[in-house]
């Protein structure tokens, strides 16, 4: 199986194009590829994905983890409130942001995913992310329940 890390990810030599792509491009994998062309909305996948990409972030504290996802652009999280069982995020800038709104769509649990494995490699503890506001479903930021549980 093939390891791939953050640093050889970094390695981008486009000389032409350079090193990012339209947040459209984007858009269009997660929102027609993967929530319109997948089963149960690509939920299965952007766990499994999301998850797999936060365990690979090269990072040692929750600090690191939010500095990270926001260095990336995938938003600009801040950390509402922790406790041993629970800690809630906002996301705010998130890719939705400007989609447009439908009533009750939540669309960016890929990115809870994505947070939901980095504290998890952080914190060494099980963690679900439950997605509980969305700019789709015309709230004003995005936001997140982070559930800790036993290994």
């Amino acid at each position: 199986m093939c390891g791939y890390s953050f640093d050889n990810l970094k390695n981008i030599k486009r000389e032409q194009l350079g090193e990012w792509v339209p947040m459209e491009l984007y858009r269009a994998i997660r929102l027609i590829g993967m929530y319109e062309g997948l089963p149960m909305k690509g939920k299965g996948t952007t766990f499994t994905v999301g998850k797999k990409i936060g365990e690979k972030f090269p990072i040692n504290t929750v600090e690191e983890a939010l500095a990270l996802f926001e260095d990336m652009k995938i938003g600009v999280p801040t950390l509402l409130s922790k406790s041993d069982e629970t800690m809630r995020i906002q996301v705010d800038d998130c890719f939705c942001k400007g989609v447009e709104s439908k009533q009750k769509e939540k669309v960016c649990d890929l990115e809870g995913a994505i947070l939901a494995g980095a504290m998890e490699k952080v914190l060494d503890k099980k963690v679900h992310a439950k997605e509980t506001k969305c700019h789709v479903s015309g709230d004003v930021h995005c936001e997140y329940e982070v559930t800790f549980m036993d290994k």
